[in-house]
């Protein structure tokens, strides 16, 4: 058989970790709505790329998620069509952790294709292509990482300096050594020498090799990710990790936790070249770089407009935006936060959303419009002891039967048909019809239709917090509180 009949013969399991908070992209990216479920790319979100692009790989992918984000990465893989297991994290533990327990709950001699959740590579054909030429390596007992060309100097990449070629491992090098993110001096010379690569945290593996250098060289994270996965319970398409085992876990990087130590054994870890084109999405400059240019170099998303100004961008989902004048500037407009910066500081964001939180700034964490699993919540408007929301519910779906301490609500609808349990009644509503639900009143809304429903809800009372809930039944099975 040859190689290339060997390669397609071989079953890859993509792994994608979608567990990063993406703060380089506030205020589009936050908290509770990282980069990765963000619709950054001709309405996608770059998970759902990502899972696109996984299934021409392997016909199952695994994703590792937040428990905070687990309806959204469902969301991401219904909208792929993929089949895919989600292994929820009960905490961050980083990279080491979340590849453990992918590599824990597959097969030892299962090929394993690890993926960040937040790329951009427009050629799925080449990426897959190019993933592939790893096949032989991995099979010989190597981690695999693919190393990006670089094309300037970067300092916000780590760099992969290629060693001595892999006899019989498809044109494989050794890595000889991970170098951490340099300074402008230091990446150009990186640069001039050759032989460097961008560090773009795709490995692959057979599960079995990745357990035996975690034993090797972070056996506490090993210890601590066994237990999570021993008890481990499923869920649908969800795997929930225990998380009294996982919250014991170390919170490390792959690279630092096994990549930079198994390196110094020549031929451990291997490196192959990354081919097609490709973006970390790692800032707003590089966002703005997935639009054309006009012919002073302005970038507009949305409602944008620019008058004698030259290399701006802006982001305008929402109403019209106006530079005048301007230059180098970067203009990201959403419903309750607004960024104008120097496109030269654009790597300081993260920094400003760390002072932002540690000022109990709420939209340094948190969007206006909140996901539910359900459908989803616009806070409109606010004021003592009153709160107004858009809510959009998805057709055949329901919100728990629940209850408040503290608030009544009133409900509008605008558009579709409500089913409405309001104590010991069943009501249908239409357009313009309302009802109104008691304070400590047991009610649920639900979408019987085949269209969205949307309502007004208008709240009253002395405390108008999310964690006045007390849910009776839920169909997606959210804690009781």
């Amino acid at each position: 058989m040859s190689q290339t009949a060997q390669v397609a013969a071989v079953e890859i399991v993509p792994v994608v970790m979608c567990g990063g908070s993406g703060t380089r992209l506030w205020p589009l990216s936050r908290k509770a709505l990282p980069k990765q479920f963000v619709p950054l790319v001709d309405g996608k979100s770059l998970l759902q790329l990502t899972l696109e692009r996984a299934n021409l790989l392997g016909p199952k992918a695994v994703v590792v998620a937040s428990e905070d984000h687990r309806f959204l990465a469902q969301e991401c893989v219904q909208a792929a069509k993929v089949a895919a297991t989600i292994l929820l994290e009960p905490v961050a533990r980083n990279t080491a952790a979340a590849m453990a327990v992918a590599a824990l709950n597959a097969p030892s001699k299962a090929l394993l294709v690890f993926l960040p959740a937040d790329h951009h590579i427009p050629d799925a054909v080449a990426f897959a292509n190019t993933i592939k030429t790893g096949v032989a390596s991995a099979q010989a007992g190597s981690i695999v990482t693919y190393g990006i060309q670089p094309t300037y100097p970067s300092t916000a990449y780590g760099y992969i300096q290629q060693g001595a070629s892999l006899v019989g491992q498809g044109g494989a090098c050794a890595v000889q050594r991970f170098i951490e993110k340099p300074n402008a001096q230091k990446a150009q010379e990186l640069l001039l020498a050759g032989g460097h690569f961008w560090n773009a945290g795709i490995f692959m593996c057979e599960a079995a090799t990745l357990i035996t250098a975690l034993e090797a060289y972070a056996p506490d994270i090993l210890a601590s990710c066994r237990k999570a996965v021993a008890e481990q319970t499923p869920d649908g398409d969800f795997r929930r990790l225990d998380k009294a085992s996982f919250e014991q876990c170390r919170s490390e990087s792959i690279d630092y936790a096994v990549m930079e130590k198994a390196a110094q054994t020549p031929g451990h870890v291997a490196v192959l070249p990354f081919v097609s084109a490709w973006s970390d999405v790692g800032s707003w400059n590089a966002v703005a770089e997935l639009s054309a240019p006009d012919a002073q170099g302005n970038r507009i998303h949305g409602q944008g407009h620019t008058v004698n100004a030259s290399n701006t961008y802006i982001h305008a989902p929402h109403r019209p935006v106006v530079a005048l004048g301007t230059k180098n500037l970067l203009i990201v407009d959403t419903a309750d936060a607004l960024l104008v910066a120097d496109a030269d500081h654009a790597e300081q964001v993260k920094t400003v959303v760390a002072q932002l939180e540690a000022q109990g700034v709420s939209q340094a964490q948190h969007h206006r419009r909140v996901a539910r699993p359900w459908g989803a919540y616009d806070s409109v408007d606010s004021g003592e002891r009153f709160q107004v929301k858009r809510i959009v519910v998805k057709p055949g779906a329901s919100l728990s039967l629940q209850m408040h301490h503290h608030r009544a609500e009133h409900w509008i609808v605008v558009s579709g048909t409500a089913e409405v349990t309001n104590g010991d009644k069943v009501l249908l509503l239409s357009e313009n019809q309302s009802t109104y639900i008691p304070l400590g009143q047991v009610h649920r809304l639900a979408n019987p239709g085949k269209v969205p429903l949307e309502i007004i809800e208008v709240q009253s009372g002395t405390y108008l917090g999310e964690d006045d809930i007390v849910r009776l039944e839920d169909t997606y099975g959210r804690v009781l509180s």
